[in-house]
């Protein structure tokens, strides 16, 4: 009974420490994609991005950034992915339903971007960014009154993005 008490402790030990060194992989190569990005090279970073999941495909942070780097290379699919996977462990994650929706914003999928940014509000409801982003979306749909009011809200709390947005889309 010892024996298997301390053969178990053992392995645990083992798979925890494992488990750790790929954690720190997985930060490291997210880490070096990172550099390669503000390099203007998203195509490397993509490819370190893709290491540091093989190391921990619970790395949100690596799936977010990834499905970004897709986007700005005009991948809005595949950016989508990126961002359903997170909500697939995780369906509070705030920063993948942002991200997810600015992705189906640029795809004018606008209905399920709204969705999204209300997602945002319902768990955040200081995420200015939310409101901004609904707002555009609100303007894309002809809701001028309801875009207005939301950078209005986004302007009230903090966002100084919102002077410039209020003032360009003539709101009051």
């Amino acid at each position: 009974m010892k024996f298997r008490i301390a053969v178990s402790f053992f392995l645990i030990v083992i798979f925890h420490a494992g488990h750790a060194q790929d954690k720190a992989k997985s930060n490291d190569f997210y880490n070096k994609a990172m550099v390669q990005f503000r390099l203007s090279r998203p195509q490397e970073a993509i490819k370190l991005l893709d290491e540091a999941l093989s190391n921990d495909s619970l790395n949100y942070n690596a799936y977010i950034k990834r499905g970004f780097v897709k986007g700005s290379v005009g991948n809005y699919e595949a950016e989508l992915e990126d961002y359903n996977r997170v909500l697939d462990f995780d369906s509070t994650h705030v920063q993948a339903y942002l991200s997810r929706g600015s992705a189906y914003s640029k795809l004018k999928k606008f209905d399920l971007a709204m969705n999204d940014f209300n997602k945002v509000i319902m768990f955040d409801a200081g995420n200015y960014e939310a409101y901004n982003n609904r707002g555009f979306v609100k303007k894309a749909q002809g809701d001028f009154e309801g875009a207005c009011k939301d950078w209005n809200y986004s302007k009230k709390m903090g966002n100084q993005e919102a002077i410039i947005i209020l003032k360009n889309n003539h709101c009051r």
